[in-house]
């Protein structure tokens, strides 16, 4: 992997993670460096997943609707997790 594709991975990681937060109700108090692992990771699973429901991934440069809708689900489900474990490791900890 290049170094260009590093930085892609992580812009694509910071949309899909923002994407994520922002389908996730109230507010989440986690930083944005936690939303772009979470949006990075989810970018990751959500392709193999549309890969295995059948869904062609290679776009040809436009943007796969069915593609991005299997990773801003998991990155919504990702953001919540997180978010739900800090406040709740917060509430112990008082």
């Amino acid at each position: 992997m290049t170094v260009t594709g590093i930085i892609m991975a992580l812009i694509i990681g910071l949309v899909i993670g923002a994407l994520g937060r922002l389908v996730v109700p109230g507010k989440q108090n986690i930083p944005v460096w936690l939303t772009m692992l979470v949006g990075v990771v989810a970018a990751l699973l959500g392709t193999v997943l549309a890969r295995a429901f059948g869904v062609n991934t290679n776009s040809g440069g436009f943007i796969n609707w069915a593609e991005l809708a299997f990773q801003v689900v998991l990155a919504a489900i990702g953001v919540a997790l997180v978010a739900g474990a800090g406040s709740r490791r917060r509430r112990l900890t008082r």
